[in-house]
């Protein structure tokens, strides 16, 4: 039998101990640290309001596009209020949370933090949204929520702040729960054909990005790194994402509404030191810069999609909140940098609150 030397066993006893935590800590970009902007003293007019109705359901809901032919970009009044009211706790749920994680983060008002947490364990110990019976809809509606949640939980988790470190049993409850549903969205969205994967697929990849640093999973993490490579690699040489051209009218709309998502997954991977950028022949940034182009001009969208453009959306600034992710990776300057600077800040609840305040801090202190 081969002994083992007085120099050697320490080093075999640290790598038994230590070997299956080789790899860092899970972490967001360098902008979720941010502490509290200016602590007030007072309670000021903060109340908390009830939670809302933990969602518990089959998620089963009518589609705003209901009756729409293929192109799924005519609006149905009547299925989109149906839609509406039926996910209305859920929407709520996902915009009083930010909502009061904003708040918190600005004021440090003890009562802002109580409720957020209170609202999200209300849910959590009620298991909502982790029906398996649900639609196309219902599916899309939780990674969104889960999107909105844990892109709000990461500002909490990493403050230096350090707001969650009187609540560790809350937040572990909390986070328990946000990785089930994580591990769900997973399922939901996993092995879909080429053609079926658009900006759900990728919207479904950041919420489980956002979740993976919040409850520090390399699995989850590994899996939206791979579903973004499948969104990248959908980018052509002109920067069109085909399944979003299929939109027709909304296609550029839907082609501004996949950058989010994408930019968002690339910023968190660079922070844990995968460079997505270069990916497809830095396929981001060619599908940045064309919505940019079809913003100002949409000639070649009403070309290649074969209809004119919808361009509503394309008129509301925090619509464009995948600008600070985006500038970050590719360092954004000349006319684009000052269309960012002119449209800060930029809140999406979507994406868990306040992106100036996590990307280009010193430019929401100038406004």
């Amino acid at each position: 039998m081969t002994s083992i030397s007085s120099k050697t066993a320490p080093a075999l006893l640290a790598l038994a101990l230590f070997g299956g935590a080789a790899q860092a800590a899970l972490v967001p970009p360098q902008g979720y640290y941010e502490g509290i902007e200016k602590l007030k003293t007072s309670d000021g007019d903060f109340r908390c309001e009830a939670a809302p109705k933990p969602y518990t359901g089959a998620l089963v809901f009518r589609s705003k596009y209901e009756g729409s032919d293929k192109a799924r970009a005519t609006l149905n009044a009547d299925s989109e209020k149906a839609f509406r009211q039926s996910t209305q706790d859920i929407t709520t749920l996902e915009k009083g949370v930010s909502k009061m994680v904003g708040q918190y983060l600005r004021d440090g008002r003890p009562a802002q933090l109580d409720c957020a947490l209170a609202w999200l364990e209300t849910w959590a110990q009620a298991d909502a949204l982790e029906s398996t019976d649900f639609n196309h809809t219902g599916k899309s509606m939780r990674k969104w929520a889960l999107g909105s949640m844990s892109g709000s939980w990461l500002r909490l988790k990493f403050s230096n702040a350090q707001p969650l470190a009187a609540h560790q049993a809350q937040a572990g409850k909390i986070e328990k729960w946000l990785a089930r549903l994580a591990e769900q969205t997973v399922r939901d969205w996993s092995d879909l054909p080429l053609e079926k994967i658009n900006n759900h697929s990728y919207w479904a990849a950041w919420s489980v990005m956002a979740t993976a640093v919040a409850t520090d999973r390399r699995d989850l993490f590994d899996w939206a790194v791979k579903e973004y490579k499948v969104g990248a690699n959908q980018v052509d040489e002109q920067g069109f994402l085909p399944n979003e051209i299929k939109r027709r009218q909304r296609a550029l709309a839907y082609h501004n509404y996949a950058l989010p998502p994408l930019a968002m997954i690339a910023s968190f991977a660079q922070a844990n030191g995968v460079d997505l950028r270069k990916e497809n022949n830095f396929a981001l940034q060619r599908l940045g810069e064309g919505v940019l182009a079809g913003a100002r001009d949409p000639v070649q969208f009403n070309i290649r999609a074969g209809a004119k453009q919808d361009l509503h959306d394309l008129k509301i600034d925090s619509k464009y909140a995948w600008l600070e992710p985006w500038c970050a990776l590719y360092q954004c300057v000349g006319d684009t940098l000052k269309r960012k600077h002119d449209m800060q800040p930029f809140n999406s609840f979507r994406l868990g609150g306040d992106l100036t305040r996590v990307y280009d801090p010193g430019a929401e202190q100038k406004k």
